[in-house]
């Protein structure tokens, strides 16, 4: 194998470890916090999770073995079942996404009226229907055997064999991708621009009173004004920021992989292999970073984990035994007292 497929391998290695202990983690917080268990949009988040470890568990080490074999590495049967768990996995967490997304513009827009507009029993419907959404299109194609190894992608996945089916296969990949990407991608600019519509409107709003407020305070400090200026355009940049990671995130890791793979209908474009196993990677490079950008840089997040850490280390620091139990209930009560 060249330099370029070690260094290709290398990166999944690093996206395949990354989305194992990030998915986990965020798994982790669900059970161990009743608070994230209560929320909504835990059931978006723990469903987006659990299909990204299993891609990462069940798909990435599969691609791994095509890029360091260059070939196809499991039978027949096992190929074909990866590539129906990669289709279904795949659309299941952009469909997720834009649940979440819908979940947020209910939370934002409609503040008053969110806990009758999304209830568990809600949820729990999107959520059925991602599923029944993302099983079709792999039981398609299933049953038309267009599930096989790909060279291209060092992987199984949907692949065409036979070129007089090329324009059933054609239409099929069109209308996947687009009931798919394309309405997962609308989804998320809609209800994302709305949520970013709302918040520059209270951000003014609060710029507007702190700027009275400063008015009013003739003798406050120039660096103290300064820093409430400074604030105030933290604050604006915040929901911009956020919404262009949610969306951007979204469109640099899927986006390359789906143009591609249309573009490769054409009967006179050859794809370049480095350039299939690199969109591969960027695919799966979303089950790596979605715990990032949707769950474990909030605060509640954070605090769920501190509190397992510290749970954890005084279980190693403070072992059981007759002399530190007393001498611990006698710490409680002094600071009782």
């Amino acid at each position: 194998m060249d330099l370029a497929g070690v260094l290709l391998a290398l990166l999944l290695v690093l996206v395949l470890v990354v989305s194992l202990l990030s998915n986990l983690l965020v798994l982790l917080c669900f059970v161990y916090s009743t608070e994230i268990r209560k929320q909504v949009a835990g059931v978006f988040l723990v469903n987006l999770s659990f299909c990204n470890l299993l891609l990462t568990v069940l798909n990435m080490p599969f691609t791994l073995l095509g890029i360091l074999r260059n070939q196809q590495p499991l039978g027949g049967c096992v190929c074909k079942a990866v590539g129906f768990l990669e289709t279904f996995l795949t659309s299941n967490t952009m469909l997720s996404m834009a649940a979440l997304s819908i979940d947020k513009w209910i939370a934002v827009v409609f503040p008053l009226s969110y806990t009758s507009k999304m209830r568990y029993k809600d949820a729990v419907i999107l959520m059925g229907y991602s599923w029944l959404h993302s099983l079709t299109f792999p039981l398609v194609s299933l049953f038309y055997s267009w599930v096989d190894y790909s060279s291209v992608y060092a992987s199984c996945t949907l692949h065409l064999k036979e070129e007089t089916e090329r324009r059933r296969f054609t239409v099929f990949t069109i209308v996947f991708h687009s009931t798919s990407f394309m309405l997962s991608l609308v989804i998320l600019c809609f209800t994302y621009l709305k949520v970013l519509k709302v918040a520059r409107f209270h951000c003014k709003r609060i710029d507007i009173i702190t700027m009275q407020t400063l008015v009013l305070l003739v003798d406050i400090h120039p660096s103290v004004k300064q820093r409430c200026l400074n604030e105030q355009k933290r604050r604006r940049q915040r929901a911009t920021k956020k919404i262009s990671i949610f969306i951007g995130s979204f469109v640099i890791c899927f986006g390359p992989y789906i143009i591609t793979r249309l573009i490769e209908l054409l009967p006179f474009v050859t794809i370049n292999y480095y350039w299939g196993i690199i969109s591969k990677c960027l695919t799966y490079s979303k089950a790596a970073s979605d715990p990032f950008v949707y769950s474990l840089l909030r605060q509640q997040y954070k605090k769920v984990l501190i509190n397992i850490v510290n749970r954890i280390l005084k279980r190693d620091l403070y072992p059981s035994s007759g002399y530190n139990s007393s001498l611990d209930t006698e710490n409680d009560y002094c600071l009782h007292r």
